[in-house]
């Protein structure tokens, strides 16, 4: 979400109830947090990241929908480590590549964050999927969990939005909009995580064991488990996001559709304006990309962007930056909340 959807109250309020379930997270997950799940949270951090970047079109719509993660970081880490880690993901596009506005990135993490891993995750999925030995049951659970965490997620855009109150977008259609459309992404979300899923129980199915309780019996080695994501997130964020759909995402979508207009204006408020000053400074790499100035053709137009695949530098290097930023984000808090639990 952009700050142009956001008030300062809503704002204010998501920002709170955020702090308090990073709150609330840090304290549960200093309880059981095992060697293993620190440099995970890195590493699926980075994951999480690279593959944010490259939306996916929904067919015959005009619109694409990109992954959200949060049920896979619950699924490998448990639902107190994916949600800072999704966090750490969310921060990290935030302020270094202007992805989301700094007031609304409380509602962002909370919508991104709190559905799938405090409601799909353990009252949905986890009561499907079982032990994850059946694999229809891994998948039936992943496409539905999926579904309703995002669901859910789109309809906390929607209540923020309304109840702000500073955009012209009508309940109605914007819910009619939004809803249907992160049914097809959340559908997609629900095979990707799947996949990944049926993965890590083929290669080390003792990950999703350690996601839901501590490993008691003699730690083994994730090194290879955790390079073959380490280097997933690499492909992604370099190579493959070149191949992200030119189509807007479900959300500019559906307000583009209800709105009639491509995109909000900014909000002239003070709150917003230094917000949108303090994000300019810290974006490294606005919209994933190297800050270049149009190009003009004689006649005083833009020229036409790169085509697709749109091979570029700047989003080779957003990638792997954002994918380290992450890393090292996500590392650190569960060193830090390691350290408090060993009091070293």
């Amino acid at each position: 979400m952009a700050d142009a959807l956001i008030s300062p109250a809503v704002g204010g309020a998501a920002w709170a109830a955020t702090a308090g379930l990073v709150g609330f997270s840090s304290r549960r997950l200093r309880e059981d947090l095992d060697d293993q799940r620190v440099p995970l949270m890195g590493v699926m951090g980075a994951f999480i990241f690279a593959a944010q970047m490259i939306n996916f079109t929904i067919p015959a719509t005009g619109s694409s929908g990109h992954l959200g993660g949060g049920l896979i970081l619950a699924i490998l880490l448990g639902p107190y480590a994916a949600f800072l880690t999704l966090a750490s993901v969310l921060t990290v596009q935030a302020l270094f590549f202007a992805d989301g506005g700094l007031l609304a990135l409380g509602c962002n993490i909370f919508n991104l964050g709190f559905f799938p891993c405090f409601i799909a995750y353990p009252l949905i999925y986890r009561k499907i999927a079982g032990d994850h030995q059946i694999r229809w049951r891994v998948i039936s659970g992943a496409l539905i969990a999926a579904v309703v965490g995002l669901q859910l997620g789109s309809l906390g855009v929607v209540l923020e939005t309304v109840l702000s109150g500073i955009s012209e977008l009508s309940f109605r259609a914007f819910l009619l909009l939004m809803q249907p459309i992160h049914l097809a992404i959340g559908l997609m979300e629900g095979i990707a995580t799947a996949a990944v899923v049926l993965f890590v129980v083929k290669a080390r199915p003792e990950v999703l064991e350690g996601a839901v309780r501590p490993v008691v019996r003699e730690p083994v080695t994730l090194r290879r488990f955790a390079a073959a994501f380490l280097a997933a997130a690499v492909i992604l964020g370099a190579g493959l996001s070149w191949f992200t759909s030119t189509h807007p995402d479900g959300l500019e979508w559906s307000i583009s559709k209800a709105a009639g207009i491509e995109e909000l204006r900014p909000v002239e408020e003070n709150l917003h304006r230094s917000l949108g000053d303090l994000q300019g400074k810290t974006a490294i790499l606005p919209d994933y990309g190297f800050k270049v100035e149009d190009h003009q053709g004689a006649d005083g137009t833009a020229e036409n962007g790169p085509g697709w695949p749109a091979v570029d530098v700047g989003t080779s290097v957003s990638g792997l930056l954002g994918g380290a930023l992450t890393l090292l984000l996500a590392g650190a808090v569960g060193l830090f909340l390691r350290r408090g639990r060993t009091g070293h």
